[in-house]
């Protein structure tokens, strides 16, 4: 069967579906259920997935008192009957962020050895738990975090910094909770799926260091509000060490790579033949769009490193840094599929897909986009010039222009983000 254009576009719409409802709370969450406290269940929580993973814990436990407050991003809640919602901004934190961190904080406090503290953390948590440290204010971390993210900062460097300005982040959620049993279950979002990044760690130790966050700041010339230096340099009260917190337990419910896995079973289910490059791959956006326009050009022709019909798919977070020039609408998997479509110049047999598991990337309303053989054509039939709007990072308002968006609204869910190159 030949691979036409809407064939293509619902067989990379099918794999993407396929790994978020792999990272659906309600289907995974109740295996990794600790036993049933004697004592007080506190859940606490925060990210993308928060309120609807506290909702799968109310029907995973019906019968356990839970109490408790989880943070959500706005437009993120789903219903719950014991677990109070709240909800924040996301990527830059807000006033609401910083009060629910705060009443989360608080109901970690005066528990029990026989209690136990249920972390439902998620995607996006850092930005939602937002508590500064002594002496910092909101408008502090709020001007750190639109620097770092405007920066090209891995996500583990911009969670290095912020656990050292938060009075909650980086273990210090975990030390607070003592001694009461502390189990996180977390889906992961970050590249290497490790514990201390993912939401800045809130319930984990941090090998992170106050000279860490300062040598970060300055790798990216990062000018911080004064009380923000002064803080950082005082280097007072670190963050828990591996070892400090023999009281917390951590488990994954949901990895980049295991939707990965889920991608490429609905792919052989297509009758593609599925390749994992990997899933945890970083890096500007657009070197990453071009190093897989040349994997599948090589596919293409050669039949190496597989032969087609193919799909590649790679997971992780890639970064766009934005310049002085002013930028466009974009986000880092419309950035990459733009540069894809450059560096492929129309080749033919040749599809891709790339999104956001969360169904929001960056700052945008769709969760990423497609690219055809057709993009850069009819592209310039509608008077758009393709390496101009890669360069002022204008790349959502491309897509949208070539109806290309993908729009799946929040998921609810968050394992970074997918991208899938089907070669014909």
């Amino acid at each position: 069967m030949s691979w036409t254009d809407q064939r293509a576009r619902a067989a990379l719409r099918h794999v993407f579906e396929a790994a978020i409802a792999a990272a659906d709370p309600r289907r995974v969450l109740a295996t990794y259920l600790p036993e049933r406290p004697r004592g007080r269940c506190v859940v606490v929580g925060a990210g993308k997935s928060a309120a609807l993973m506290a909702a799968a814990l109310e029907r995973a436990w019906p019968e356990v008192t839970l109490t408790g407050v989880v943070v959500t991003r706005y437009g993120h809640a789903v219903p719950t009957r014991r677990i109070e919602v709240l909800e924040s901004r996301h990527p830059v934190p807000d006033a609401n962020g910083a009060a629910a961190a705060a009443r989360i904080l608080a109901a970690v406090g005066g528990l029990g050895p026989d209690d136990l503290v249920l972390a439902l953390m998620s995607g996006g948590a850092s930005a939602l738990l937002p508590l500064p440290a002594p002496g910092l204010t909101l408008a502090d971390k709020q001007a750190v975090n639109r620097a770092l993210l405007a920066s090209g900062a891995t996500i583990a460097e911009m969670n290095c910094v912020r656990k050292h300005l938060s009075a909650i982040k980086g273990g210090r959620l975990a030390a607070a909770a003592a001694p009461a049993r502390v189990v996180t279950l977390a889906i992961s979002d970050v590249p290497g799926d490790d514990p201390a990044v993912i939401g800045s760690g809130p319930t984990v130790p941090d090998p992170t260091s106050f000279a860490e966050a300062r040598a970060i700041l300055a790798r990216y010339g990062i000018t911080p509000p004064d009380a923000v230096a002064a803080h950082l340099a005082r280097a007072e009260a670190e963050t828990p060490k591996p070892g400090a917190l023999p009281h917390a337990d951590f488990r994954l419910i949901a990895t980049p790579m295991l939707a990965l896995e889920a991608a490429a079973a609905a792919a052989r289910a297509l009758d593609l033949t599925p390749l994992i490059l990997g899933d945890a791959l970083e890096g500007e956006s657009r070197e990453m769009g071009t190093l897989l326009a040349g994997i599948a050009r090589s596919v293409r022709a050669h039949g190496r490193p597989l032969a087609p019909p193919a799909l590649l798919l790679s997971g992780g977070e890639t970064t766009v840094s934005i310049g002085a020039g002013p930028a466009g609408r974009g986000g880092r998997n419309t950035e990459t599929l733009l540069a894809l479509a450059v560096a492929l110049a129309g080749a033919p047999g040749i599809w891709a897909a790339a999104g956001d598991t969360d169904g929001i990337d960056g700052t945008e309303d769709a969760a990423g986009a497609v690219v055809t053989p057709e993009t850069l054509a009819r592209a310039a039939a509608l008077g758009l010039v393709p390496r101009q709007v890669l360069a002022g990072h204008d790349s959502y308002s491309l897509f949208a222009a070539l109806g290309d968006l993908i729009v799946t609204g929040p998921t609810l869910t968050n394992v970074n983000d997918l991208r899938a190159v089907l070669i014909a």
